[in-house]
C-alpha cells in the first residue's frame, strides 16, 4: 500500500514539475489560455469592487487628478475605467499574436510565456485610465455598447456553431447507432427545461395581467421555440430535434429576467442583499468568463476554409482571435455591470439588471432565432437557385 502510495505521489510531483516546466519554457499554449482566463476574472472582479465597494477607496482617490475628487472613479465610471484597462492588455496581445501559424514562431513564445511582463503589464494598463478625464471614460462607454454587442455576435456565431457540430457527430454513420437515445433523452430533457422555465417566468415576472410586454416577451419566446421545431423537423429540412432543443435552451435563457419592479413578483425583498442575490452574482461573472474563455478558443467556426489535417507544428487555436474575443468580453463585462447605461445606478450584487438590460438580451434572442432559422432554411435556398440556373 505504501509502495501504491509513494508511486502515485511521485507520478503526481512529475506531472505537476511538467506543467511548471512548460509554464516557464513557455511551450504549452493550451495552458497559457486558463492564465488569461484568471487575469479576465480579476478584471471582472476588480470592476465589481469599484461598482460596490469604491466608496472605502474615496479618499485614496482624491489624490488623482482624473477621478474629480474620487467619484468619477467610482460606481459606473469605475466599472468602465477598469474595463478599459483589462481592453488595453487584450487589443495589445490581440496586436503582438495576430497571424501567429506556427509553433515554432517567436510570437507563440509571446503568448505562452513572458508572463512576469505580462502581469506588470496589465496591471500598469489597469492603473492608467484612472488619470484619464471622466470625458475620455464617457466616450469609452459609448464604444463599449458596440464592442459588447460584437462579442454577443461572436457567442452567437460560437454557440450555433457548437449546437449544429454536436447534431451532426450524432447524426453521422460512425455514431448515429450509438447515440439514438442519447440523443432523444437530451432533446426531451431540453424541451422540458424550456417548458418549465417559460412556466416558471410566468409565475415570477408576469403575476398581473397588466404586465403586457413581459407576458409578450415570454409567450413570443414559446413562439419561438414551437417555430424553431417545426422548421428542424420540416421534409425538407429534417435537421432533427436536438438542435431545436438546445437552441430552445439558449433563447428561454435569454428570456429569463424580463424587467419591470411591479411584475416582478419576489420584487418585495428585491431591497435586501440575500444569499440568492450573491449566489446569483456569483454565478454569472463566472459565466461571463467561462463563455469570452470557450468563445476565445473557438476560432475555427469563423474559418471560410477548413484544413482538416493540421500539421504537428500548428498553433492549436486562433492567438489573435482568443485575444481579440477578450477584448471586446472586457466591454461586455462593463456593460453587464453598469446595466448598459452609465448613467444608471446599479444596486450591490446585481448584473444585467434594468430595461435596457432587457432590451438587449430580447434583441439578442430575437437574432439568434434569425440565424438558426438561416442556417437551416439557407441550403434549400441555395440548391433550389442551383438547380433554377443549371
Amino acid at each position: 500500500m505504501e509502495t501504491g502510495e509513494n508511486n502515485n505521489g511521485n507520478e503526481g510531483c512529475i506531472i505537476y514539475k511538467s506543467w511548471c516546466s512548460q509554464f516557464r519554457n513557455a511551450s504549452n499554449p493550451w495552458m497559457a489560455r486558463y492564465v488569461y482566463g484568471l487575469i479576465f476574472l480579476v478584471a471582472n472582479l476588480l470592476a465589481w469592487a469599484a461598482r460596490d465597494y469604491g466608496r472605502g477607496a474615496l479618499t485614496e482617490m482624491e489624490r488623482l487628478k482624473g477621478c474629480n475628487g474620487g467619484k468619477d472613479c467610482l460606481g459606473a465610471e469605475g466599472v468602465l475605467r477598469v474595463s478599459l484597462g483589462c481592453f488595453i492588455f487584450y487589443i495589445i496581445l490581440f496586436l503582438s499574436t495576430t497571424g501567429t501559424s506556427k509553433l515554432n514562431q517567436v510570437r507563440n513564445t509571446w503568448h505562452s510565456g513572458w508572463w512576469s511582463v505580462k502581469i506588470v503589464l496589465w496591471a500598469v494598463m489597469t492603473v492608467i485610465p484612472f488619470f484619464l478625464p471622466s470625458g475620455f471614460i464617457q466616450i469609452y462607454g459609448e464604444v463599449a455598447h458596440f464592442g459588447a454587442g460584437v462579442f454577443l455576435l461572436i457567442q452567437l456565431i460560437s454557440i450555433i456553431s457548437f449546437i449544429t457540430w454536436l447534431n451532426d457527430c450524432c447524426a453521422s454513420e460512425k455514431y448515429a447507432a450509438r447515440c439514438q437515445i442519447h440523443v432523444m433523452l437530451f432533446a426531451t430533457t431540453a424541451y422540458v427545461v424550456c417548458l418549465v422555465g417559460i412556466i416558471l417566468m410566468y409565475i415570477w415576472y408576469a403575476p398581473e395581467p397588466s404586465c403586457l410586454l413581459n407576458i409578450f416577451f415570454i409567450t413570443w419566446t414559446l413562439v419561438l421555440v414551437q417555430l424553431m421545431t417545426s422548421v428542424s423537423l420540416h421534409p425538407k429540412v429534417n435537421a432533427g430535434i436536438l438542435t431545436p432543443g438546445l437552441m430552445g435552451l439558449y433563447v428561454v435563457f435569454l428570456c429569463c429576467e424580463p424587467a419591470g419592479e411591479n411584475c416582478i413578483r419576489k420584487s418585495d425583498s428585491a431591497t435586501k442583499t440575500d444569499w440568492l442575490s450573491i449566489i446569483s452574482f456569483v454565478v454569472a461573472i463566472l459565466a461571463i468568463v467561462i463563455a469570452t474563455f470557450s468563445t476565445g478558443i473557438d476560432s475555427k467556426c469563423f474559418q471560410f476554409r477548413k484544413d482538416d489535417t493540421p500539421a504537428e507544428d500548428d498553433v492549436p487555436y486562433g492567438y489573435g482571435f482568443f485575444h481579440f474575443v477578450f477584448a471586446t468580453g472586457a466591454m461586455y463585462f462593463a456593460m453587464l455591470l453598469v446595466g448598459w447605461n452609465s448613467h444608471h445606478s446599479m444596486r450591490k450584487w446585481t448584473i444585467d439588471v434594468g430595461w435596457t438590460s432587457t432590451w438587449v438580451r430580447i434583441v439578442n434572442e430575437w437574432l439568434a432565432v434569425c440565424v438558426y432559422l438561416w442556417m437551416l432554411v439557407a441550403p434549400m435556398i441555395w440548391k433550389s437557385r442551383h438547380a433554377a440556373s443549371t
